[in-house]
């Protein structure tokens, strides 16, 4: 315990960076999940086409690789990669004063990744949808855009939401990688810095590391094992 006593600022300051980063990459996994999922079940085949190819590369690529050229191959591209620079995202990084190097790859990267299996939680709810419905809603006149946001969506929301919550706590431990692609102070650059440079023991440094994203996952768990345990009696 001594190790974690002396050195509770060091780890707090890397579980509060690695929790920016997995809220900043949960949000944004939402939305660009949600927008491919859209995609998927568009009735214009090049729009499913696209949506379908996102899902096949990125569900089946390791997150490694993503991680990879997130953090070797975007600043590649342009000098500093000024051409992520989003004022809106900017204005963000500098109130939580985590523009850090490499913080906004690793976001991406996690974004990226994440979006293709949130795509596929919504379309199983969609799924879950009875096809009556969207055609109920067709045989009145409403648009197919119309018929997501009025018909199908909110329906669609009860039988995604616990799928979600398993996409999100999967992506809050795969964020463990992001500190060995230059994301320096997170939590898994916390061990490393710990154990490596300092020469603390790996156990006590472990146990608070583990400790951090148990933090973070076991209250998301038992929120969704409750949503699960209502939704059984409500059927």
């Amino acid at each position: 315990m001594s190790v974690l006593i002396e050195n509770f600022d060091v780890f707090a300051g890397g579980f509060w960076l690695t929790f920016q980063a997995c809220v900043l990459a949960a949000i944004g996994a939402l939305i660009l999940g949600a927008v491919v999922a859209v995609l998927r079940i568009s009735p214009v085949p090049p729009l499913r086409a696209v949506g379908t190819a996102y899902v096949n590369v990125f569900r089946n690529m390791p997150l490694t690789v993503v991680l990879f050229f997130a953090a070797f191959g975007l600043p590649a591209l342009g000098s500093n990669a000024d051409f992520l620079r989003i004022p809106v995202l900017d204005s963000i990084f500098s109130r939580l004063g985590t523009d850090l190097p490499y913080f906004r790859f690793g976001v991406i990267a996690l974004v990226l990744y994440t979006a293709a299996f949130v795509c596929e939680a919504l379309r199983s709810g969609v799924n879950a949808v009875p096809a009556g419905q969207a055609e109920a809603a067709r045989s009145i006149g409403l648009t197919f855009g119309q018929n997501l946001r009025y018909v199908v969506l909110p329906q669609s929301w009860k039988a995604s939401v616990v799928p979600l919550g398993s996409v999100i706590i999967a992506m809050i431990k795969n964020s463990a990688l992001i500190g060995f692609f230059g994301v320096v102070g997170d939590l898994a650059q916390t061990a490393d810095q710990l154990t490596s440079a300092e020469g603390y023991p790996f156990i006590p440094v472990a146990i608070g590391i583990s400790a951090g994203y148990l933090i973070m996952t076991v209250p998301l768990g038992a929120m969704l094992d409750r949503l699960e345990k209502r939704q059984a009696v409500a059927r």
